[in-house]
Parts: structure tokens; C-alpha cells; sequence
């Protein structure tokens, strides 16, 4: 702190005389920073502090896939491997210590790329500050301008023309290092998700080998000619229309769980009343309750014993105007009379008597002939048996999507692409506001009637200034993931990680325009607009001396984002409060507690990618003109990294499978900032009259669009499709690990062939692949040559092989991709067991119409319900195949 205020002083001292009038503007700017880094190191050390003494004890909230037994072995039994989390300090270094094996099991292919882009964008903001500090600092500080506090090293600071070619250089090695950074990690994520696809970890998945085709025209609607277009079929499911059966089954379910909480409210009514009269000692179940029980007597003969029938559970049938009735009674009888009606809707289904949608999945022989099939062009006429997906997930299907033709997807994408321009424009104006804000210290100098602004103290004016416009942009940027998924799900698309996908594209698009273009612009004018209201002619000079400035607002945002977004991502503290009081007040049924115990937070990749590929193309764009934002840039990410390293390693699940697509794309986005910042320095060239460092960086921004384009076509191919070169060679490696084969070294007559690791020139040799030595490179070379370093041979090692085989009954092959309606099985009930036999006695009266059971679970002492341990799974409960 006394170092900040030593600099804020020494930089008030070269004050000239002309410009004291910017002296509260500097201070403001510096005091700003150092409040916003105050209040956020606090807030920080705070929540790392209590995360630390909570996470020893809470590990239910803070280590849940270490211990929750849902979570399949072989991910808990690598996570028991790690060292220290048993230490208030030790978690740290054994969490940073975890290899990118564990990594991949625990966290799957989406949170590994999350992962890497944060640490890559990380370098990469590293490497700018080595680059742009030594260089631009001086240049700006000595550039002829005389601005204060922080701008004094920023472009606006810089007016000499001579000095402009310093900028374009740095840009010109700074922004090739980006370029090649991402064509380096291109490369690294083809042969990842090559090696992830090809290995026993998901090839063997019905998933792998199955594709869904849409728009399919009404003559092709059958299985027969399905199999005629395509082939090696090796199963075809055509998708139907399950609305009936759908809502029956929802009713169904519904039902069953209200009889399931009515029977637990009774057993605990029951149990309450029994107490009263013979004590809160346990008791044994009488003699006439067990010969009750056993002959399973009058519906609730047990409970009456204790309980009038009056104060049994009942409920209205009709809102406020229906027919009072008992409710455990109601419901059997309901359940009675829907099972039929399920079954057989389910038969019709199943025997092929119903609407069919345009949409159907086929399962193929193998992984390889599936992707041949899903490159086939399938039918003449265009947009029809199109477009076509490979390794949905069936818990991912968008089922109503299922039945949209391509017309109806045509229109939908229009009217939903129309609504979300609506809305980046309307969007627009509490986004300015927030920027205006952000700025009003400028504004008080040039518009006297805001003078009463002034008197505000300056710590105060500092948060106001940089604090609170963050916080009220983050606020307003929380409500757009909803809506943005609601416009991906109407436009059409088939699953949940398209949904993720098309959300990160069009939230990525919204913190662009929205948080950055509109706020920097924003910021700009509202700092320029005074001047150029008294002196038009002055609008370039005070602009291109403005829109540096603007950096100040987004180093807070950068701030904001590192401390206490890291910190609280650790802590989770409201939801540790809402998992102890919901859990408290709702979870009053053993399948309650069940539920909220082993059910793991998420990670919505569509929504959680763009605002970190935000702050990495904000320090992008302000590389040259304001480097400082780099540094806060690069602190922020270190920090965010380890926080999301250890959720997604202990706390988070990952539900949602986009075989990484998202970071591939997030690459693409980061490829934003280089033409943002190129952009930029060409405004700020133009408006200073600068034409060589204008020309110069004109003529980079064409290699920069050569160079994507160029990029993006080579690459397209790879990152939607697995190579036929790859299919032998994993087979025949796989089988050498296993023993089965044995392969010869080629000999000196292959020639130079060898030398490529082929035999006879046709077949790849696998010994190639396994004796590549990663370990034994250098660094620099491993950078500048990715795809001999990091390709295929090398990162097939890093996938888990130590995992259980993927088998499938016949059953669960049959049935992967129906409907969840007509392969849904009536709930089993799980009632607590009491001392006063009642829950025996409900259970006997409900296996006449759905299964029902009360081990695992009792009512204690005082009359509250409790699971037996933590590895009480509900009646009936399995594990779900890996689809």
C-alpha cells in the first residue's frame, strides 16, 4: 500500500501546469485500484480462510466424488490417491501435484480443456507482460503526453508518431505468438480427443457407434430402407410420438412419490403417537402388530393404534374445490387403474403402432463405420436426412426436438437468432449506464452540475467508480444464460451439449458486444464528450487519448473476477447454506435425502467458458495500449485456475458430454482479441495521423484473416471426425499391451519408412508410438513442434486404461435410445422402518400395485427420519450403464 502512494506521489510531482486540472482524475483512477484491490484481497483471504477450516469437516460439500458412492470406484479410488487433503495447508500441493491422468478421469474431457485454456490463456497473458512491459512502459511514460496516474503508461500517454512503430512491433511479435499458441493447441486437443475416442474409455460406448439423423423424408421412416442407405446397421431405432405416454408416465411417477411422502408422514404421525403412550423408549412391535402385519389385515390396522383416522394424510382432489380424500388410499387406487393403461400405451409403442418423427438412431457395427456414415451424404434433395450427429448420450436427448422437421428448424433458427440481436440491442442501454458510471469521474471536470459528485470521499468515489459497475455488469450478465438456452433448445437442437455449444457461441457474442465493445465505447465518450462538445475538431485527438482510459474499468472486472470469484467458487458458502436448510426443511422422505446427498453440482460449459475467454480477449485487446491489464489478467487466471482445478477434480460432475468441442471453439473466440486489439491500434493510428504504423498494422490484421481462414479449413475435418489412419494402429497397440501380439522390429530394408514408424510404408508400427519419449524433450522444442510432441502417440498414455470393461446386457443394448417413457419402470417405494411395525404393514398393502420396501431407512428416537448410513441406496436403485 505504501508503495502505491509513494508512486501516486512521485507521478504528482512531474505535474506540468497545464494539466492540474487531471490531478483528482489520476488520483481517482489510482485510488480506485487500490480500493478494489483492498476490499477484494480481504474479501478473498476471508473466504480462502473459512474454505480451509470448513473443507475438513464439510467434505460432503467440499470432497463429495472422493467418498459419495455413486460416484463409480474407479474415479473415487484415484481421488483417495491424492496427498495432504487431510492438511490446512498440504490440499494446496497435492492438488497442484495431480497429473493429467487423474485430472481427465475425474474431471472428463470438458473440464481437462477447461482446465488447459485457463492455464494457456494464462501463458499467454505471462508472456505478454514479459514482452510488453520491458518496451511499451518506457515508450508510453516518455511519449510526450501529459497524463497521470495510471494512463501515464498507457497508449494515451504516448503522442510522439516515431514512437507508434515500437507498438507495432511488439504487436506484430506478441500477436504471432498468439496465433501459433492456438494453432499449437488445435493440434494438442485433435490428438487428445483421438486418443480419448479411440481408447477403451469411449470406444466401447453404444454412443460411439450410433448417430441420429434428422429430417428424415417419410418414405425412409422404416428400418428396412434405413438399412438399405447405410451400411453395417447394427440396430435402428425410430423415434415416435410419446407425448400420451409421456404424460401418463410423469402423472404416474408422480403419483407414486405422493404415496411415497404420504406413507412416510404417516409412519412418522403414527410413531408420534405410539411414543406418547408407551414412552419414547423403543418398543417392540406387539404381538397383535405382528400377527397384523403378517396377515397383512385391514389397511392401516397398525397405525390405527396409535393414530385416528382422521389424522391421516389427506388432500383435496381439486384445487380448493375438490373432493377431500385420504391420500394413501387414493393413490393405490390411481396407481391401480394407470399400470394398465402404461403398459399398454408402452406395447403399441414398441410393436411399431404410432406417429413417427423424422428422426431416427442408428446404431453401427463399430466406431468406424458409424463416422463413415455420418459423413455419407444420404439423400438428393438438400437439408433433408440432415444434419446428422455422432455420440449423443441418450440422458442427453432433447426429445421434443426430435420431431422437428427442417423447415420448422429453418424458421426457428431465424426467429431465434432475430430475438437475440432484440436483445443485444435493448441489453444495451443498463450495460451503457453501468459504463457511464464507471466513468463519472471524468464527467464531474467537464459537467459542472455533477460537481456535487466531487464531494464524496475518495475511497468512496473509488468503489463507486470501480467496484460497484463490476458488480452490477456481473449481476446483469446473470440473467442471460437462462434465456440463451431457452433460444437453443427452441431453435432445434438434438441434445444437451449442442444446447451448451450453440449457448457459448451466442453468450460469447453478448459479453463481447455487452460487457466489452459497449462499455469501452461507453467509457470513451463519456470521458471525450465534453470536449468535443466545445471543439468538434478535437474528437479524434481526445477519443484515441480516451480509449485507453477505458482499461481502468475492466482491470477492476479482471480483479473482481480472480479474488473473490476464485475464492468463492472454493467456499460455495451459499450453497453449503442452502444444502443444510433446504435439506432441513424438505428432505423429509428417505429418497429426499438420498437425492440431495449424491447429487452433484454441474458445470454449465456454455456459460462458463465465454466469461473467461472474455477477461483472456480483454487483456488481448489492451495488450498494446494498456499492458498493465495483462498482469491483473494474468493473476486473476492463476488464481481461477486452481479454484476450478480443485472443483473439478473433488465437487464437480460433468453431466454433460461435448467430447471437449468446447474448447476448440473458445480458441476460435480468443482469436476475437487479436482483431480487436489490431482494430484498435488502426483506430488509434488513424486518428493520431499515423500512416506507417497505420499501414504496418493494416497489413498484419490480412495475415491475421489469411491465417484463420487457412486454419480453420485445415482444421474443421479434424475436429468433427476420427481419422481411419488411427483405427488399426489403436487395435493392434491395445492388443500388444494385452499380450496378445507381438511386433518385430522393422528391418534396415523398410528404409526410410522406418524412419516415419510404417512398416512396408502402409501399416503404422506401434512400437513408433509406444517408445515416444516426451520426457526427454525440451521445452521449446515440445512448444514449436506440437505435432510431432504432442500428437497422438504421446497423449493416448495421459487416457485411463485401469477402468472396468464397458459391457451392456441384451436388454440395455435393446433399449439404449428409447424413449425415458417407455423404458421407464414404476418407482419402488422406500419407506423408514419404525418400532411400531407400521411400516411393514403399508409396504405389504403396496406391493399389490408398486414395489415397496423400508430397509435402509428408520425413524429414531425422536421421531425423525434417517437414512442408515450413507451407502443406503433407495429399493431397486442401479447404476446407470455408460451410454
Amino acid at each position: 500500500m505504501d508503495h502505491l502512494h509513494t508512486l501516486v506521489k512521485r507521478i504528482s510531482e512531474d505535474q506540468d501546469d497545464n494539466i492540474g486540472s487531471a490531478k483528482k482524475a489520476s488520483n481517482s483512477s489510482v485510488s480506485g485500484l487500490v480500493s478494489t484491490l483492498v476490499v477484494n484481497l480481504v474479501v478473498f483471504s476471508v473466504m480462502v480462510l473459512v474454505f480451509m477450516i470448513l473443507r475438513r469437516t464439510q467434505k460432503r460439500m467440499y470432497m463429495p466424488k472422493a467418498f459419495i458412492k455413486t460416484v463409480p470406484e474407479w474415479k473415487r479410488t484415484s481421488l483417495s490417491n491424492i496427498k495432504g487433503q487431510d492438511g490446512f495447508f498440504s490440499w494446496f500441493g497435492g492438488i497442484n501435484a495431480v497429473d493429467d491422468a487423474t485430472v481427465l478421469r475425474t474431471a472428463g474431457l470438458d473440464g481437462y480443456f477447461f482446465l488447459r485454456y485457463l492455464k494457456q490463456a494464462r501463458n499467454m497473458m505471462a508472456v505478454g507482460v514479459c514482452l510488453t512491459f520491458p518496451i511499451l512502459f518506457p515508450i508510453n511514460r516518455y511519449g510526450g503526453g501529459h497524463e497521470e496516474g495510471l494512463d501515464i503508461i498507457s497508449f494515451s500517454n504516448c503522442v510522439k508518431k516515431n514512437f507508434y512503430y515500437a507498438h507495432v512491433l511488439v504487436g506484430y511479435a506478441y500477436f504471432s505468438f498468439l496465433l501459433f499458441t492456438i494453432y499449437k493447441e488445435l493440434i494438442y486437443y485433435i490428438n487428445m480427443r483421438q486418443a480419448y475416442m479411440f481408447s477403451p474409455l469411449y470406444a466401447p460406448r453404444i454412443s460411439a457407434r450410433t448417430i441420429l439423423i434428422t429430417s428424415v423424408p417419410p418414405a425412409y421412416r422404416s428400418e428396412a430402407v434405413l438399412r438399405k442407405v447405410f451400411d453395417n446397421v447394427k440396430r435402428v431405432w425410430i423415434n415416435y410420438d410419446h407425448e400420451e405416454l409421456e404424460e401418463l408416465v410423469q402423472e404416474r411417477e408422480k403419483i407414486a412419490m405422493k404415496l411415497e411422502a404420504s406413507e412416510v408422514a404417516l409412519i412418522k404421525l403414527a410413531d408420534a403417537a405410539r411414543r406418547k403412550k408407551v414412552g419414547t423408549a423403543a418398543a417392540p412391535v406387539t404381538d397383535g402388530a405382528a400377527e397384523e402385519v403378517a396377515d397383512n389385515g385391514a389397511s392401516g390396522s397398525v397405525a390405527a393404534k396409535w393414530l385416528e383416522r382422521k389424522k391421516r394424510p389427506t388432500h383435496k382432489t381439486k384445487f380448493l374445490v375438490g373432493e377431500k380424500v385420504d391420500t394413501i388410499d387414493w393413490c393405490r387406487g390411481k396407481l391401480a387403474e394407470m399400470n394398465p393403461k402404461v403398459e399398454e400405451l408402452r406395447e403399441r409403442i414398441l410393436a411399431g403402432d404410432g406417429t413417427r418423427f423424422n428422426s431416427a438412431f442408428i446404431e453401427f457395427t463399430s466406431q468406424s463405420t458409424a463416422q463413415v456414415a455420418v459423413q455419407t451424404l444420404a439423400h438428393h434433395q438438400p437439408l433433408h436426412m440432415a444434419p446428422r450427429y455422432i455420440g449423443i448420450q441418450p440422458s442427453e436427448i432433447v426429445w421434443k426436438n426430435m420431431k422437428m422437421g427442417w423447415l420448422e428448424r429453418l424458421i426457428k433458427i431465424v426467429a431465434t437468432t432475430a430475438f437475440c440481436v432484440a436483445l443485444v440491442i435493448f441489453w444495451s442501454i443498463p450495460v451503457a449506464f453501468v459504463g457511464v458510471i464507471s466513468q463519472v469521474n471524468y464527467l464531474t471536470e467537464k459537467l459542472p452540475w455533477l460537481s456535487f459528485i466531487n464531494d464524496i470521499p475518495p475511497v468512496i468515489l473509488g468503489l463507486i467508480t470501480s467496484l460497484l459497475p463490476a458488480i452490477m455488469l456481473a449481476v446483469l450478465m446473470a440473467l442471460l444464460p437462462i434465456v440463451l438456452r431457452a433460444m437453443a433448445r427452441i431453435a432445434g437442437a438434438p441434445s444437451l451439449s449442442q444446447i451448451e455449444l450453440t449457448t457459448q457461441n451466442s453468450y460469447f457474442a453478448f459479453q463481447v458486444v455487452q460487457v466489452f465493445l459497449v462499455t469501452t465505447l461507453s467509457n470513451a465518450a463519456s470521458t471525450a464528450v465534453a470536449g468535443i462538445i466545445k471543439n468538434p475538431g478535437s474528437a479524434p485527438g481526445l477519443l484515441a487519448a480516451s480509449i485507453p482510459k477505458a482499461s481502468n474499468f475492466y482491470i477492476a472486472f479482471i480483479i473482481l473476477q480472480g479474488l473473490s470469484i476464485s475464492a468463492g467458487g472454493l467456499l460455495q458458502i451459499v450453497g453449503l447454506i442452502v444444502f443444510k436448510i433446504l435439506g432441513w426443511l424438505l428432505d423429509n422422505t428417505p429418497r429426499k435425502m438420498f437425492r440431495r446427498w449424491t447429487t452433484l453440482s454441474g458445470v454449465g460449459w456454455g456459460t462458463v467458458f465465454p466469461v473467461y475467454t472474455l477477461i483472456t480477449v480483454i487483456a488481448i485487446t489492451y495488450a498494446i495500449t494498456a499492458p498493465l491489464v495483462l498482469l491483473f489478467g494474468t493473476i486473476s487466471l492463476s488464481l481461477l485456475y486452481i479454484s476450478y482445478r480443485y472443483n473439478l477434480i473433488f465437487v464437480y460432475s460433468s453431466n454433460i458430454d461435448t467430447q471437449g468441442l468446447v474448447y476448440p471453439r473458445a480458441l476460435y473466440h480468443t482469436l476475437t482479441g487479436v482483431y480487436l486489439a489490431q482494430i484498435v491500434l488502426i483506430g488509434l493510428f488513424a486518428l493520431k495521423g499515423a500512416v506507417g504504423p497505420l499501414i504496418l498494422q493494416i497489413i498484419y490484421l490480412i495475415f491475421t484473416v489469411l491465417f484463420q481462414v487457412g486454419l480453420s479449413s485445415a482444421m474443421s475435418p479434424l475436429l468433427q471426425f476420427l481419422p481411419k489412419s488411427l483405427e488399426e494402429v489403436e487395435e493392434r497397440l491395445l492388443n500388444m499391451e494385452n499380450g496378445e501380439v507381438t511386433v518385430e522390429e522393422p528391418t534396415a530394408a523398410v528404409g526410410k519408412d522406418h524412419e516415419a514408424g510404417l512398416i512396408g510404408g502402409r501399416v503404422p508400427n506401434p512400437l513408433s508410438l509406444v517408445d515416444t519419449h516426451l520426457s526427454k524433450v525440451g521445452f521449446m522444442s515440445k512448444f514449436l513442434h506440437p505435432e510431432k510432441y504432442t500428437d497422438y502417440n504421446g497423449l493416448r498414455k495421459i487416457v485411463p486404461r485401469d477402468i472396468p470393461d464397458i459391457r451392456y446386457t441384451p436388454e440395455q443394448e435393446r433399449s439404449a435410445y428409447y424413449h425415458p417413457a417407455v423404458k421407464a419402470q414404476l418407482p419402488h417405494l422406500w419407506l423408514p422402518k419404525d418400532v411400531g411395525g407400521v411400516s411393514a404393514q403399508e409396504c405389504a398393502h403396496n406391493r399389490e400395485v408398486i414395489g415397496c420396501d423400508d430397509e435402509g431407512a428408520y425413524v429414531n428416537e425422536k421421531g425423525k427420519v434417517m437414512r442408515e448410513d450413507d451407502d443406503s441406496f433407495p429399493p431397486g436403485w442401479e447404476e446407470e450403464p455408460i451410454y
